[in-house]
């Protein structure tokens, strides 16, 4: 029987993606990686002297939908350099309203938010449901931060019949507020199993008491201790290995679980800390896709703190320098890690003739010359002398002249640290789509180059002289 083989990596993948179909999720199974691997969970809130040392590994969470996790070698000492690995936990979605109770011509719908840039026509005739996390009210008047994921469809945004719309396939275009709401229930069988009047409880005011009903089934709770959610729709359809030799993954947030993924299996199976004269890191943010700017994101003061807190430490007797974070920052890169855009064989002339990247050949350099990326020749070459010596195939990326460019997290955290940063990601197809395609070998190439970086970058750091 034919079969080719999947990379383990890959599959491992798969489980990760499945499991995380918000960024609450993601941010839970990359805390529960890191925990099984011997990290030791800590608080902001807390005070890091007599806590972190060397050797140390450690992780903590900030709002439930960012992590970062860190390793501290065993020959760091203040004002020496970070190895650092950043990517993003959200992905384009659905998001419920505040008040998302509809009713139309006999059907109940929800209202939703459109979150990032989707391809949001990709969401019709789809069986969706939602994922997210509850605040739910305690016995003792205690509110918790609690994860939920309804596993079997419960939503459907269904296209109108081409016998109703005979220009359908010239151009699927439709209203984003009044065509893109999806239904939960027709009104008849809401009424018949006894919600047809709203309940008592403080949600089922705002949102369909069938709604908060499923929910408080799902958690095992009373519907009137649900206070307030965050909910994203999702595809109930799993992430699974494609094509005629397995060779492709065709999933939903590949961009950028798969990076998310990458950085902490690197990060727990990276080598020889006791060696290390650097803290390893992975900062894992939310809110990428809408431009950093919160709490949580990319552009607040996540990273900064982290470092500086880092920096700061006590290890010991060790007296620590005035000048001790500006020192450790020059020493420093931040590997930016979020999705590349592969060749696609039906609209080939949307790369540069030179710049084409292709599956199962190599994580992507991304370079632009108005830093939309903030790659330059210095940080570039990091990557690439490290995937020399290691065999590790890399390939790069640039945008055609007449064609827009997106960012990453990168150029703000480069430009808000003084931070050498170098900006990269695996080759996928249909970005921003509800299913998206990517390489099987990739995983394993990412994850390679990743180990080998934390490995070995303070050293090859030492071997490169730029002001």
């Amino acid at each position: 029987m034919f079969n080719p083989s999947v990379p383990e990596e890959a599959r491992e993948f798969l489980d990760f993606v499945n499991a995380s179909p918000s960024p609450f999720h993601a941010t839970h199974e990359a805390a529960e990686r890191l925990r099984k691997a011997g990290f030791k969970e800590i608080k902001e809130r807390d005070s890091w002297n007599g806590t972190i040392e060397r050797n140390g590994k450690y992780f903590f969470t900030r709002n439930g939908s960012s992590i970062v996790g860190f390793t501290v070698g065993g020959a760091y000492k203040p004002g020496n350099g970070f190895s650092i690995l950043g990517a993003h936990t959200d992905s384009p979605c659905l998001k419920l309203k505040p008040i998302s109770k509809k009713e139309k011509s006999g059907y109940l719908e929800v209202g939703v938010q459109l979150y990032g840039g989707g391809i949001w026509h990709t969401w019709f005739d789809r069986d969706l449901s939602v994922a997210g996390r509850v605040l739910v009210e305690q016995e003792d008047g205690t509110f918790k931060h609690t994860l939920v994921k309804v596993d079997r469809p419960l939503l459907r945004i269904p296209t109108l019949a081409i016998h109703l719309d005979r220009t359908a396939n010239d151009g699927f275009n439709f209203n984003k507020e009044t065509q893109l709401a999806p239904i939960l229930a027709t009104a008849t069988k809401s009424a018949l199993n006894g919600f047809d009047k709203a309940g008592d409880s403080e949600a089922e005011a705002l949102h369909h008491p069938l709604l908060v009903h499923v929910l408080a089934d799902e958690m095992k709770v009373k519907p009137r201790q649900i206070r307030d959610f965050e909910l994203a729709l999702y595809d109930t359809q799993k992430s699974t290995i494609g094509g005629a030799c397995n060779e492709f993954i065709f999933s939903p947030r590949l961009d950028n679980l798969e990076m998310s993924f990458c950085s902490i299996k690197a990060l727990v199976e990276a080598q020889d800390i006791a060696n290390d004269t650097n803290i390893r890191l992975v900062a894992l943010f939310d809110n990428e896709e809408i431009g950093s700017l919160t709490a949580h994101g990319a552009d607040s003061n996540l990273l900064p703190s982290t470092l500086q807190r880092l920096v700061a430490t006590e290890l010991g007797d060790e007296k620590v320098s005035a000048t001790a974070f500006e020192e450790a920052m020059h020493k420093s890169i931040l590997v930016s890690a979020d999705m590349a855009h592969a060749i696609h064989p039906n609209y080939a002339d949307k790369h540069e003739e030179n710049h084409r990247p292709e599956m199962h050949k190599g994580t992507v350099i991304k370079v632009n010359a108005n830093q939309r990326y903030a790659t330059t020749a210095m940080t570039s070459l990091v990557l690439k002398e490290l995937a020399k010596k290691h065999n590790i195939p890399i390939q790069e990326f640039v945008v055609r002249n007449d064609s827009s460019c997106g960012s990453t997290i990168g150029p703000m955290l480069s430009a808000k640290l003084g931070l050498r940063t170098v900006d990269i990601g695996n080759p996928q197809l249909s970005m921003h789509s509800i299913r998206e395609v990517g390489g099987t070998d990739d995983v394993p190439h990412a994850i390679n180059l990743f180990k080998v970086f934390f490995e070995e970058f303070p050293a090859l750091e030492k071997r490169i002289f730029v002001d």
